[in-house]
Parts: structure tokens; C-alpha cells; sequence
């Protein structure tokens, strides 16, 4: 679910006034109405590890990562540790009966088989049964949708056309209508997500005020805003900006794209990021915060951060007010990291909460198994 950065057109500074004005006055979310914490479960690498030490009575969805594309069809990569993965996410339900279990479709590395498979009417509707078919054989709940980049390059060797724009809406009535049948069929409702990208080129190549319709929630993967090994070093998934641009990437400004866009605040999921993002820089300006990098560091899961890093071994953290985002710098070796803590979760949780939002979601549950930031979110939404 990596955020992709690409050169996005900024909008009028009036507009996002008016956006910022609009916000203000979304009412308060109904008593009673707890937001969903979504955990996105990695299965990519085989094996989930220890998946009976998941806090699933913290969680309402697990968004298992990933399915991927093959001729067309929704498709098991690795069904023989699938399978096992898909039995012990579904005996947590024992722990938590309300726990939903989506299958998530794509992620940055297979996302690019999207726009061949959903090109035509037959193949959506192939595409659409072949995904409904693994939530009915393994009695799962419903189907994310990680395209990352609808009408644009993406990665090396995707395939993308201007055309992905319409046929990412038609892939959801279709995906929709293919879990309506399930339904009848069992009696009872199956969930339509997607994961997006936090800049304004994916509702540019998308629809998404008509693909809203279909989906249940919208997951805006407010993180990965730098990613470039030599570009500037700065916040990775910051609640608001940190400069006097009023185009910087923020979780604030990604919400407001997708409000204009034309996705109800009552759908829309921010997003919490449970690593860390690194580089080493030339020299100590501005403790690293928005200079320019020489190369990457490593960042790693919140668990070790907090355990081995944080004012530990050099490296002293500190709290960007303007933000509302923690960083680490270490002045002996120029290194910055930018990361989610408890404090920024605390703060994203109390903006989802004013603003009437969804939920919170999270990429991904393996980097703090100790579940410091798991914690801090719970607390957020339980007071």
C-alpha cells in the first residue's frame, strides 16, 4: 500500500478555504457511532506469525494483504499458506464475532494487471466473480480494492490507460452486484472498500464521487508523502503541513481533496502509518526537516522505534507542532526518520472523531506487534 509521488496540480488557495471553512461545520459523529479501526494483515510474505497474538478485540476489519491478478481473475498467489492464513483470521472471530475479513485486491506490486483485467464488460464481470469467489469459499466478508494507480505509470512494466478512469468506477458496479448475489445467497451483507492514494492525480484519473456509491469506505493512505531516497527529507504521514505551502502533503489536504471529489466525510478512512520512513543528510539544518537528502536510512516498525531508537543510541525525538508529526534526528550521523507515534495517532483519532470521519486504517499490523499505537487508537476512540 505504498503512496505513490507524483507531481499533483495544486488547487486554488480560495478553494481550499472554502473546503477548510466547510469542514468546520460537519456535524459531530451520532453517540454510540464508534469509528472502525482497520488493520491491514500482510500475507504476502507467507505465514502470518502468531496470528492468535492479534489485538482483534481493538479491530473491527482485517483487510488481508494481498490477493493478486492472473489472466484476468482475482487470484491466489500463495494458496497453500493462504488458506491456512484465511482459517486463523477467521477463528479470532471466537475472540471477536464482530470482526469483518476482507480480502485486499492489488497493493503496489501487483497492481498492475488491473487495467487488462477490468478493460471490457466480461472481463469486470469475470474479474468480479473470481474475487467474490474466494470470500464465499473461505467465508470471508467482503473485497478491498488496492488499485494504486488507476491512469497512471506506477511501477515499472504497469499497464495503465486514460480509459482506467471509467473502468475504475464500472470494476466497483461490478464487484457490487457480484457480492449482492452472495448475499442473497447467504443472507447476509458483504463489505466494498478501497485503499486510494492521498494526492490529487488519483481523483483526477478516478471517479470517484460515482465509484463512492458502491463502496462502503474509502481508505486514504495518508502516508508514504515522502518516499524518494534523494528528495527532501520530511514528514512521511503528517496530519497537516509543516511549510506555508498550502499544496504540501498532508492527511488534512488529502481529506479535503477527497471531500471535493465528491466522497462523503462519513465514508472516508485516514490513515495511520505503523513505520517509519529514513535518510542521512549532508549536514544538521533544520535537524533535517525538509532538507535535502543524500540517501535512505532505515526507518522500521513503530515497536522497534519506540524500543530502540527513540532518545536512545543518538537519536533525540522531536514534535513538529505546525504538523502535528513526531521525528527522530540523530546529530552525530545527519540521520532523520519520520514515523506515526502516539501522540500524532492521538491527534489523527481526534480529527476523525470532529470531522465525523469513517474510521482510522493502517499499513500494516506486523510493524508493531506490540501494539503501542494499536493502544493509543482504542484509548482515542473509548473515551
Amino acid at each position: 500500500m505504498r503512496y505513490l509521488s507524483l507531481p499533483a496540480k495544486c488547487a486554488p488557495v480560495a478553494l481550499l478555504f472554502i473546503l477548510s471553512f466547510f469542514m468546520a461545520f460537519i456535524p459531530a459523529a451520532p453517540p454510540g457511532k464508534k469509528p472502525v479501526v482497520i488493520a491491514y494483515v500482510g500475507g504476502y510474505r507467507g505465514l502470518i506469525a502468531n496470528p492468535a497474538s492479534i489485538m482483534v478485540e481493538k479491530l473491527t476489519h482485517i483487510n488481508y494483504a494481498f490477493v493478486d491478478i492472473k489472466n484476468g481473475q482475482a487470484w491466489l498467489t500463495n494458496e497453500a499458506t493462504d488458506t491456512v492464513n484465511f482459517r486463523a483470521l477467521n477463528a479470532l472471530k471466537f475472540r471477536n464475532p464482530a470482526l469483518k475479513i476482507l480480502i485486499s485486491i492489488g497493493g503496489w506490486a501487483w497492481s498492475e494487471n488491473f487495467s487488462d483485467a477490468v478493460l471490457t464488460e466480461a472481463g469486470r464481470q469475470l474479474f468480479a466473480a473470481t474475487a467474490v469467489d474466494i470470500v464465499r469459499k473461505y467465508q470471508l466478508d467482503g473485497v478491498d480494492i488496492d488499485w494504486e494507480y488507476p491512469g497512471v505509470p506506477g511501477e515499472e512494466g504497469n499497464v495503465y490507460r486514460p480509459e482506467d478512469k471509467q473502468h475504475y468506477t464500472l470494476m466497483f458496479k461490478a464487484l457490487r452486484a457480484s457480492l449482492d448475489t452472495l448475499q442473497r445467497e447467504t443472507g447476509r451483507p458483504y463489505l466494498l472498500t478501497t485503499a486510494v492514494g492521498g494526492g490529487r492525480y488519483f481523483t483526477e484519473h478516478t471517479e470517484m464521487d460515482k465509484a463512492q456509491q458502491y463502496l462502503d469506505y474509502v481508505n486514504i493512505m495518508t502516508y508514504d508523502y515522502k518516499t524518494s531516497a534523494t528528495g527532501l527529507a520530511g514528514h512521511h504521514t503528517n496530519l497537516y503541513g509543516s511549510t506555508k505551502d498550502t499544496a504540501e502533503a498532508s492527511a488534512h489536504r488529502s481529506v479535503q481533496i477527497y471531500l471535493e471529489a465528491g466522497v462523503p466525510a462519513e465514508k472516508l478512512v485516514m490513515g495511520a502509518a505503523f513505520y517509519g520512513r529514513g535518510w542521512t543528510l549532508k549536514d544538521g539544518t533544520n535537524r533535517g526537516l525538509n532538507q535535502q537528502a543524500l540517501k535512505g536510512a532505515r526507518g522500521g516498525g513503530y515497536t522497534r522505534l519506540k524500543d530502540s531508537l527513540i532518545n536512545q543510541q543518538g537519536y533525540k525525538r522531536h514534535w513538529d507542532r505546525k504538523a502535528k508529526a513526531p521525528y527522530l534526528w540523530h546529530p552525530g550521523n545527519n540521520v532523520f526518520i519520520t514515523f506515526d507515534d502516539e501522540r500524532s495517532v492521538r491527534a489523527k483519532c481526534k480529527y476523525i472523531k470532529k470531522y465525523n470521519m469513517a474510521g482510522i486504517m493502517f499499513w500494516e499490523y506486523s510493524s508493531d506487534p506490540k501494539g503501542y499505537l494499536l493502544d493509543a487508537i482504542h484509548t482515542s476512540f473509548n473515551k
